[in-house]
């Protein structure tokens, strides 16, 4: 809990700094180019202040345990982390089908931290809202057929706001509204699940129709609070990843609690060649991609797939990183009539508001089919109810 805390902070002080004054790229801690140039980074935001100094309001961090018992984090998701609703509904599944497990141990509910959850969402007022006003809150989802959505109607309906989508909001003299059947109210709060590209057509893609038009400007000039963030691609881009520890020490002057996994930077000559000479050892991956994609698990791929990485290496190297394949930890899982062992990791999820809070359980990623490292749902993964006991627990006969 406190090694999760402490990284979003640091990541949020990152995030800030980056758009703002760039102290950490002027001191040298980290490459100005890797941030200048990422494609995650948005120009069209710099200097944007927003409510909180708050770029990171929901963060997933997936942490892995080594052959060694060693915690490490894995990648930092602070773009529109996934999977929150399933801690929920796991939990809600296990009490149902083994109700006696419950009655056996003490261990830390998460029901209550909705509220928590709402609380930080609504602390997130715009600069130009009245103060004896209350904030009004919203959460945009792509729509039906987004992977995710069931995620999205789950918290809409928990956190008590109104689930929409592009075409139900319009932006007039850079305020933002909703489209009521009692006409236009004001939105104050936008709880994002769509990608930066797709949520103004007049900046970004033109060709969204996820998004709105003229939205930034609002967001740009305190008139509507935009949460996560844009532009947070930037930090949980996985080049940026191998920087965290150095941030951590950069902003909060302390030890990182919970190390990275080690990561070669395949910009460096000498780390390159070390690594196109190993990449049957090794997992690379695409800086910018998540859900498993464009991604190399050297020891389970042919020569034909190592040698396109390869290639790909070669043409560009600053879109991949390298790292050695951790041996993941194992739970048993139940399929087809019999038991079998599978890698898990363990997504831990923080909510900012006016503080910090990580929620007491998480989302534990199972790789389902027998001896893949791959998690992601996206790629056939299985998820677990996850317990955080209270106190020594004893067993009730």
């Amino acid at each position: 809990e406190k090694g999760m805390t402490q990284r979003v902070e640091a990541l949020n002080h990152f995030l800030h700094d980056i758009y703002h004054d760039q102290k950490i790229l002027k001191a040298g801690i980290i490459p100005a180019a890797l941030v200048l140039n990422n494609p995650y980074y948005y120009k069209e935001v710099i200097g944007t202040n927003i409510p909180l100094n708050n770029h990171i309001f929901l963060a997933g961090i997936d942490l892995i345990r080594d052959e060694n018992g060693t915690y490490r984090v894995l990648e930092d998701n602070l773009r529109n982390p996934s999977g929150m609703s399933y801690v929920f509904k796991n939990r809600a599944i296990m009490k149902q089908v083994y109700p006696e497990f419950f009655s056996k141990y003490s261990l830390h509910t998460f029901e209550h931290q909705l509220a928590t959850m709402r609380e930080a969402l609504l602390s997130h007022r715009p600069k130009n809202l009245a103060a004896d006003q209350d904030p009004h809150a919203v959460l945009l989802t792509a729509g039906i057929y987004n992977s995710a959505y069931y995620d999205h109607v789950f918290l809409a309906k928990q956190l008590n706001i109104a689930l929409v989508e592009g075409k139900d909001i319009i932006v007039k003299d850079n305020i933002v509204y909703m489209k009521t059947i009692r006409g236009l109210e004001r939105v104050d709060i936008i709880y994002r699940r769509i990608d930066d590209d797709f949520l103004d057509p007049t900046v970004f893609r033109e060709d969204s129709l996820l998004g709105v038009p003229n939205i930034l400007e609002a967001y740009k000039k305190g008139n509507v609070a935009i949460l996560n963030a844009v532009g947070n691609g930037v930090a949980d881009d996985k080049a940026i990843y191998s920087y965290v520890p150095d941030m951590i020490r950069y902003y909060l002057n302390e030890e990182p609690i919970i190390e990275n996994v080690e990561t070669y930077m395949l910009t460096n000559p000498e780390q390159r060649e070390w690594v196109l000479e190993h990449l049957h050892e090794l997992v690379v991956k695409n800086v910018g991609a998540s859900g498993g994609y464009d991604m190399l698990i050297g020891p389970h791929a042919s020569p034909e797939e190592i040698d396109q990485f390869r290639e790909k290496i070669l043409e560009n190297p600053s879109q991949y990183i390298a790292q050695p394949t951790i041996k993941l930890s194992r739970a048993p899982v139940y399929q087809n009539n019999r038991f079998y062992p599978c890698h898990v990791d363990l997504r831990v999820f923080v909510m900012k508001g006016k503080e910090t809070n990580v929620l007491l359980g998480g989302l534990s990623r199972v790789a389902l089919k027998e001896g893949s490292l791959v998690v992601n749902s996206s790629q056939g993964g299985g998820a677990k109810d996850t317990w955080v006991l209270k106190e020594e627990a004893h067993y009730v006969k």
